[in-house]
């Protein structure tokens, strides 16, 4: 099953202007982030879909095809799957959509995430151990599995909900990692399905997928992950942990 990589690149980022273009010790975000995927060696090819020529020109300059896209999609899904339909990637099995502001995606997410979906999942994701300090934080999306690892409810809540404080709280978490590993046939009715109420509150887009009866695999992690970068904190603490974990896998 050969595997196209999409980094969905939106310009418009609310809480962090021009995000993709944001420098990371000293190379734009998008950059950072082709240079993670690369190192990894886990896609057969790999392309950047953005809606903004801008974006277009600093990813070829790193040596990546762009797809211009169209600029209204609601979620990086859509974005991905608008690429992934053009008729040069036909010939790819599985698409991965990692998220175009993870530099540090972590090897273990994506191995785990595609095997998934090789097991017959219709979409690999990934999950991390999240401390129970930060299971309130709205920006750290929650998953609960079933025994067999797929995705039963994601969630900005807490969950599990502990009702008795004497419930142990240590390994009850778990941290969405932000990827997706879709079969091509599963992409395809992903973004034919109608949006569903608990997505559109939640602002959760895998929830559509979920009520809607696709079975999501999720590859539990060893270790805890990196977050993102969504605002300018984030930001700046990526560039202290680009300057202490440069050249590392992780």
């Amino acid at each position: 099953m050969r595997l196209l990589g999409v980094i969905p690149a939106r310009l418009g980022s609310t809480r962090l202007p021009h995000k993709p273009l944001q420098l990371l010790a000293g190379e734009p975000l998008v950059t950072r982030v082709i240079e993670r995927v690369r190192e990894l060696r886990l896609v057969d090819d790999l392309v950047v879909a953005t809606d903004a020529p801008m974006v277009a020109e600093v990813v070829e300059r790193a040596g990546i095809r762009a797809v211009l896209t169209r600029a209204d999609h609601p979620s990086g899904t859509e974005r991905v799957a608008e690429v992934a339909a053009l008729p040069e990637f036909a010939g790819f099995d599985m698409i991965a959509n990692v998220q175009g502001d993870e530099p540090f995606l972590d090897v273990d997410a994506l191995k785990g995430a595609v095997e998934r979906v090789r097991g017959g999942d219709d979409v690999g994701t990934a999950a991390a151990p999240l401390e129970p300090a930060h299971a309130a934080d709205p920006a750290r999306v929650k998953v609960v599995t079933d025994v067999a690892g797929r995705a039963l409810w994601f969630s900005r809540a807490p969950i599990p909900f502990r009702r008795d404080n004497d419930t142990p709280a240590e390994g009850l978490y778990w941290q969405h990692v932000g990827l997706y590993v879709y079969r091509r046939a599963a992409l395809e009715r992903w973004i034919s399905l109608p949006p569903t109420r608990a997505e559109g509150a939640e602002k959760l887009e895998q929830l559509r997928a979920l009520e809607h009866g696709m079975r999501i695999g999720v590859a539990r992690l060893a270790h805890a992950v990196l977050p993102g970068i969504d605002t300018a904190e984030d930001l700046a603490r990526a560039q202290t942990q680009w300057r202490t974990l440069r050249g590392g896998t992780r």
